[in-house]
């Protein structure tokens, strides 16, 4: 079935440009300071002449906070970047640009012609990662994403950050930090569209166009009939419920002088109303985001290939809608996997799992990598575990489990490690089939347990994102909707192999 295109176009990401001096007839929008107005903070050179008034306006510098300064001031805004951390360097970002288009559409709507191009000082102490952090979060802060058939508000569409000398030091660390930042606002736009027009051919076509842009990225979509053909029986069982076929979506990244092989899977529901075990009505609408995973993998993937970076990597995107219908699959289905392996389903509302053990068995035969992630909103008990702002990370490995967390913190994306428990192993071990889909204990970990049966052995790894896959509320650079979670940290982690 034929679906329409992308009913909106996503807010784009601004021009963010560092450079040496001030442009004559474009607004200094905002001077950053650290907490407290402590020079030690990262309040120097600049700031110096703003004292005076960080006192008046009793500015403490927290991450994110933002004080207007009065008309005749040399600049509009005064925000703080807290301690002049990573994080309270985003947030200053986000916060500013908030600012910044809330002022836009304000002055259109008064009749008056909002600035377009803004310029902001950081201060002396900032280097390239502080500028780089700072980008980070202007560019993801001010991400909008709205299907409307009116004229957008208007918004700022290019920063300049005032680095004097620095200048050309930092303008590489901010030219890698759009990339990083393109990679998560690709997975806010995967996630958020909605699922009228999101199904799995849909998400491939996104793909294809995504390998089109970069050199170096190949792809291939493998149909219905291949899946079947191969014994794809857990995608198969999944996608069997709806009029949208499913798909496997293979993306390919073979740089010359790469000696390391990382596979990456990511889970592609694009609807998942739970099947026969049928999710409850409130909050199902938001199971257009229940492929944020892949997601993350392909826009992980393409920002890999831009960058450059010389690993070799595979992605796998099993794309499926989970639908009720006479074909849909039933709970005590026996479904047997790419490869042989069988499983005795408990519930149709565990799909992820499904998709992602025919991806791992196929991918690990076919392609024999040297350490396999997956990433999936895989349980509920992941929420109620560690709550909406952080990752479950599982690993068989203890190399490969803090490379990922130390990726998570250069990406701003936290990580807590989870238990792979051995006493639970033979609870995922079944009676009718091979293993067991829902076997009783802990969710989370029976269901990392559930996959690690289909990766032979291999370092691996599995990111539940099932929290801070989506948010409800502004914090630091997220947005409402779809975060992009984890994208930035695969890029990252595969960085650390290059």
């Amino acid at each position: 079935m034929a679906r329409s295109p992308l009913p909106t176009v996503p807010t784009p990401l601004i021009d963010v440009e560092v450079t040496h001096s001030s442009r004559r007839g474009v607004p200094l929008a905002a001077v950053i300071i650290g907490q407290n107005g402590d020079e030690g903070t990262g309040t120097g050179g600049g700031t110096a002449d703003f004292g005076e008034l960080i006192a008046q306006l009793h500015a403490t510098g927290r991450a994110g906070e933002v004080h207007t300064v009065a008309t005749g001031t040399p600049a509009r805004w005064l925000v703080g970047a807290g301690s002049g951390d990573a994080a309270g360097y985003r947030a200053a970002g986000a916060a500013f640009v908030r600012a910044a288009d809330s002022d836009a559409a304000a002055a259109a709507r008064a009749g008056a012609r909002p600035a377009r191009t803004v310029q902001v000082r950081l201060p002396d102490g900032a280097g390239p990662q502080e500028y780089a952090e700072f980008a980070v979060g202007a560019l993801l802060g001010g991400y909008h994403f709205k299907v409307s058939g009116e004229d957008p508000d208007p918004r700022v569409r290019g920063v300049r950050l005032l680095a004097g000398e620095q200048a050309e030091g930092c303008a590489d660390a901010v030219d890698r930090a759009l990339r990083l930042a393109a990679a998560s606002s690709l997975a806010r736009d995967l996630a958020n569209t909605p699922s009228n027009v999101k199904n799995p051919e849909w998400l491939a076509g996104v793909a294809r166009r995504a390998a089109e842009e970069v050199a170096g990225l190949s792809v291939t979509v493998r149909d219905e009939q291949w899946l079947a053909d191969k014994g794809f029986g857990g995608v198969l069982a999944v996608g069997g419920g709806s009029a949208s076929p499913p798909r496997l979506i293979e993306l390919s990244y073979r740089p010359r002088g790469a000696r390391a092989h990382l596979l990456l899977v990511g889970k592609g529901i694009t609807f998942d109303t739970g099947g026969i075990s049928i999710k409850p009505a409130d909050g199902m609408h938001l199971m257009r985001t229940d492929m944020a995973g892949g997601g993350a993998v392909i826009a992980a993937i393409r920002a890999i290939a831009a960058l450059g970076l010389k690993v070799r990597v595979t992605a796998l995107v099993p794309a499926a809608e989970n639908h009720v219908s006479g074909s849909a699959y039933r709970p005590g289905d026996v479904v047997r996997h790419y490869g042989g392996r069988t499983t005795e389903v408990g519930n149709t509302d565990a799909e992820g799992r499904m998709v992602l053990a025919d991806a791992l068995a196929y991918g690990i035969k076919q392609y024999s990598p040297d350490a396999v992630v997956d990433v999936a909103t895989l349980t509920g008990a992941m929420k109620l575990s560690l709550g909406l702002r952080t990752g479950g990370l599982f690993a068989t490995e203890d190399d490969l489990a803090e490379r990922v967390r130390t990726a998570g913190v250069r990406a701003g994306e936290p990580w807590w490690r989870m238990p792979l428990l051995e006493d639970l192993v033979e609870v995922v071990r079944g009676e009718l089939a091979d293993v067991k889909q829902t076997p009783s204990g802990p969710g989370a970990i029976t269901a990392a347990l559930f996959l690690r049966e289909f990766t032979e052995g291999l370092p691996w790894a599995h990111l539940d994102i099932a929290g801070p896959a989506r948010s409800e509320k502004n914090y630091n650079e997220v947005v409402p909707g779809g975060t992009g979670f984890g994208a930035r940290t695969l890029v990252e982690l595969v960085a650390s192999y290059a």
